[in-house]
Formats: C-alpha cells, structure tokens, sequence
C-alpha cells in the first residue's frame, strides 16, 4: 500500500519540489523488481520522517530529464537533496544505506 506522503514528480514538477529543505527522491522504474520490493521502505520513511524531509520518487521511464541530469544509470536510485543541491546517493536495493540516508538528513534538519 502506497504512502499519501510520498510525491509523485515529473520533469516539470521536479525543481520546484526539490529546491528547498531535505528532499529523498526514489528514481524507480514499474518494470523493475527491485524498485517495487524496495517500495515499502520508501513508504515508510515517507510515514516516519515525512515531517522533516519530503520523500519522492520518480519514475525514469516518463521523465527521463531528470534521471540523465543526476547520472542515473541503475535503478533503484535514491538520492538526498538539500535545497536543491545533491549531499547523499544510494544505488541498488539496500534498505539499511537508504535509512541511514534519511536519519542523517533528520539529524541534520
């Protein structure tokens, strides 16, 4: 079950949304196994520190802009911007990098 907390962006919707604050975007393909298992944990972040940091995913097969713009070329991709600037990245489907991620980016908000 999808968190309401979590931003759906697009190309257009993309630097409005991350340009200020802590922003983790989840770049996340449907096709892609490891993306849908790696769901629940975005999710969950989303509930647990959606008041400290806005949790997003992007998915890269309709809004590649972005994606080329931060070198995504594996997915899962999860990175932590802060005003709009990129400070953390994660590739791959690693649960435990991707919550340490977000309790920095708590910590330090």
């Amino acid at each position: 079950m999808a968190s309401e907390k979590v931003v759906h962006l697009t190309d257009d919707s993309f630097d409005e949304q991350t340009g200020s604050g802590y922003v983790m975007i989840d770049f996340w393909a449907e096709w892609c196994g490891p993306c849908r298992a790696l769901a629940p944990v975005i999710d969950s972040i989303a509930e647990s520190h959606g008041e400290q940091i806005k949790v997003c995913k992007l998915d890269v097969d309709s809004n590649q802009r972005a994606a080329v713009r931060f070198g995504v070329r594996g997915i899962p991709t999860v990175i932590m911007m802060k005003d709009g600037k990129l400070v953390d990245q994660v590739v791959g489907n690693d649960p435990s990098k991707i919550r340490s991620m977000a309790e920095r980016a708590v910590e330090a908000a």
